[in-house]
């Protein structure tokens, strides 16, 4: 049937035609499809028409159908042509329940809430039952082991007779039991203690599911887009298909809007603030992103975006279900986080090109170094020291004012012999002046 609809010559047909028309026949064969019969006429030398009055006639004997074909009853003839009628307008449309997206969205968005549910269910559970045995927390940090050793042994006061060796390994046995004995948790009553298992067992069954849906949505991502899962891993190329709405949308966009798919508000915030708009959205946590060193990550995400984006509509518009597109541009990628990551060690450790620059000639020459000690002539001594200098001073001129003092006296004895008075000297002062006058 298929290959009627897209106007193929099939072997069955091929054979009943071969085996019903005579080759000496001069009769003309009508066909509902005019590309059909061009094949017939050109493989097996028949001589075809198709025209308005071949299709009323292929009308006529669908709707006859019962009665030309005896020995079939009415609803078995009617669920054959729903079913020949479903399948051919599914393969016109390209449909596929494998490649319907909508599990994949309802998947991810479950497997989002059970990590949600699960997480509050375990942090109640550690501390209710860290009344009880405080220690216990500490010693074991898997979530999943510490509840099946609580729902194994229940109250404390079991775990020195109780073999846990199938959960823990015998060091960490040892270590609980030791800390068993001298807890300083309090006593619970028994209805406490089957409260807590039963909590246990929601948590191990709830987590026990997640990992069944994981695998679940890990085989419909291989199915679906199986490029997407090879470039960006299950979990973030199922929320990309989630955030788009569908496999088709997300393929309908660009690579820069698959780059920062889920950084809408950080985008439009810094719009509108006028800063540096966002680098990456939910594909940051690919692994090639993580991988990458901080001032790479832009660099990495924007190509990982740009080889994304091809995927993507491969696996969308395209009928191959190989994931080889997605492995080739994934070494691309690779390849290019390396080449940017030994850029960055060559400049570290001054190899390559940085280490040719260094070895380059370069003139000798004597460099005088200014030395900044001559640019004041004031020498730099402490507030001190120089009080001692002015007090210093203040004493050696009083000493030179006294001598002077000293030596004007002795002059003037020199010149008069005695020693003159102060009024002697007023008087003949006075005496000189008279004589002027």
């Amino acid at each position: 049937s298929t290959a009627l609809v897209e106007g193929k010559l099939s072997k069955n047909l091929k054979k009943i035609l071969k085996k019903m028309v005579a080759k000496d026949a001069h009769e003309q064969l009508a066909v509902a499809d005019a590309k059909l019969g061009g094949v017939i006429k050109d493989k097996l030398n028949l001589s075809c028409i198709h025209s308005p009055m071949v299709t009323e006639l292929m009308r006529g004997i669908r709707s006859q159908i019962e009665g030309l074909i005896t020995g079939l009853p009415s609803r078995e003839m009617a669920a054959m042509c729903l079913g020949l009628a479903h399948s051919l307008s599914r393969y016109k449309l390209k449909f596929s329940p494998d490649k319907v997206d909508t599990m994949i969205i309802q998947a991810i968005s479950l497997l989002d809430d059970l990590d949600k549910e699960l997480n509050n269910y375990i942090m109640r559970c550690r501390e209710w039952y860290g009344w009880h045995f405080p220690e216990l927390g500490k010693i074991i940090t898997d979530n999943l082991t510490y509840c099946k050793c609580v729902r194994k042994v229940g109250d404390r006061t079991n775990f020195a007779s109780s073999d846990v060796s199938d959960i823990l390994p015998e060091e960490i046995e040892e270590d609980v039991k030791a800390a068993a004995e001298i807890s300083m948790g309090t006593e619970v009553s028994e209805e406490d203690i089957n409260n807590i298992i039963h909590l246990c067992d929601q948590v191990i069954e709830i987590s026990e599911y997640r990992t069944q849906l994981y695998d679940y949505l890990k085989n419909r991502m291989m199915a679906i887009a199986p490029n997407l899962t090879v470039m960006v891993g299950e979990l973030v190329g199922a929320r990309l298909i989630a955030h788009a709405g569908s496999l088709l949308n997300l393929a309908k966009h660009p690579a820069s809007t698959v780059q920062l798919l889920g950084a809408e508000k950080a985008l439009f915030r810094a719009l509108k603030t006028k800063r540096d708009t966002p680098k990456f959205g939910l594909i940051y946590h690919a692994s090639l992103v993580g991988q990458t060193n901080t001032k790479n990550k832009g660099k990495i995400s924007r190509m990982l975006a740009a080889k994304t984006a091809l995927t993507i509509r491969y696996d969308a518009l395209g009928e191959d279900t190989s994931a080889e597109m997605g492995a080739e541009n994934r070494l691309k990628v690779e390849t290019r986080l390396r080449l940017l990551e030994e850029r960055g060690i060559r400049r570290i450790s001054g190899t390559g090109k940085a280490l040719a620059r260094a070895d380059k000639y370069q003139n000798k020459s004597e460099v005088k170094i200014f030395d900044p000690s001559g640019d004041s002539t004031i020498p730099a001594v402490s507030k001190k020291r120089k009080i001692q200098e002015v007090e210093e001073q203040d004493t050696e001129v009083a000493v030179k004012a006294k001598k002077f003092k000293a030596e004007m006296k002795e002059e003037t004895t020199v010149e008069d012999g005695e020693p003159v008075k102060k009024k002697k000297k007023k008087k003949d002062k006075e005496k000189q002046a008279e004589e002027e006058e």
